[in-house]
């Protein structure tokens, strides 16, 4: 199986993508929305046509607002995300999104969340992370207790972490890097797209250990990297199917759905795509090499 044969060059380039995607968080850094650090989000609706952003942008700068971050939604919407603002704030900054009367403009919605509470979601987004991490480890231990040669079951579910930090790095490194031009944030929706990253890519990897599992206890070979390439070739198919079905539905969001679900359904798309490359190209490779090692140790 070529997966097998070619294992250090898959190894090596998931290696490069999740250097190249910390790079790009140590430099650019994952640009925190009001739903973390609190703010003010507004959404005008105007009753003609809209304004050009530019006019806008530069209209609030003179508000003194400090880093107001405008985006289109829908036909005639924008969506305004500031600090927390004052009501006399809130006000002057309706009237300069009517450009001082000369595009008509209504508020559909204010909201305002203090830095406690983004404080406590930014707590609470790490911690859900954390304990969906421990509760896979757990869970994959359980699921191949009985599978303990060649390689140990408590060692797929270290394998299986290490390959969904892989799924789930790469992404936040992309969104790092576009945040740096477009302005994009991360919000409540991104700590979404990740926990369902995990979920998604969690289950294409126990499909295929879990028929390495099968293949173990059948003897289907006496090689384990043979059972391992054998395996992953028999998954592949369905594994590639079930990624692309969601993906196909993920596509349209993102091109035709609201300006607030766009980076969900990108970094969703992103994972997805990275999800299925580690579970047919790392994790079969990984474990192979983890049993490599264990043969060359006891020698």
């Amino acid at each position: 199986m070529f997966i097998v044969k070619y294992k250090k060059i898959f190894l090596i380039f998931s290696g490069l993508m999740v250097l190249v995607a910390v790079v790009f968080i140590s430099v650019f850094g994952l640009r925190l929305g009001i739903d973390f650090k609190g703010g003010a989000l507004l959404e005008a609706s105007y009753i003609a046509n809209r304004p050009d952003i530019s006019l806008l942008e530069n209209k609030i700068k003179t508000l003194n607002i400090n880093q107001a971050l405008v985006q289109p939604t829908g036909e005639k919407e924008y969506l305004v995300k500031t600090r927390d603002l004052s009501e006399s704030e809130h006000q002057a900054l309706l009237s300069a999104l009517s450009l001082d009367g000369k595009y008509p403009v209504s508020e559909k919605s204010f909201t305002s969340i203090g830095p406690s509470v983004g404080s406590e979601l930014a707590y609470k987004a790490i911690l859900s992370i954390i304990f969906v991490i421990i509760a896979i480890i757990l869970f994959i231990t359980f699921v191949f207790r009985k599978v303990s040669r060649p390689v140990a079951s408590w060692k797929y579910g270290v394998i299986t972490i290490i390959t969904l930090l892989h799924d789930i790095v790469i992404p936040a490194g992309i969104f790092a890097l576009i945040s740096h031009y477009s302005g994009a944030e991360v919000d409540t929706l991104f700590v979404l797209a990740l926990l369902t990253i995990l979920g998604l890519s969690v289950h294409d990897k126990i499909v295929v250990f879990d028929r390495v599992r099968e293949n173990l206890s059948t003897g289907t070979s006496r090689d384990f990297a043979e059972t391992v390439g054998t395996s992953t070739k028999a998954t592949i198919v369905r594994s590639i199917n079930i990624t692309l079905t969601i993906i196909f539905v993920l596509v349209p969001l993102y091109l035709f759905g609201p300006e607030t679900t766009k980076n969900f359904a990108m970094i969703l798309t992103i994972g997805l795509v990275f999800g299925i490359y580690s579970s047919l190209f790392f994790a079969s490779p990984l474990l192979v090499l983890v049993q490599e090692w264990q043969n060359r140790k006891k020698k």
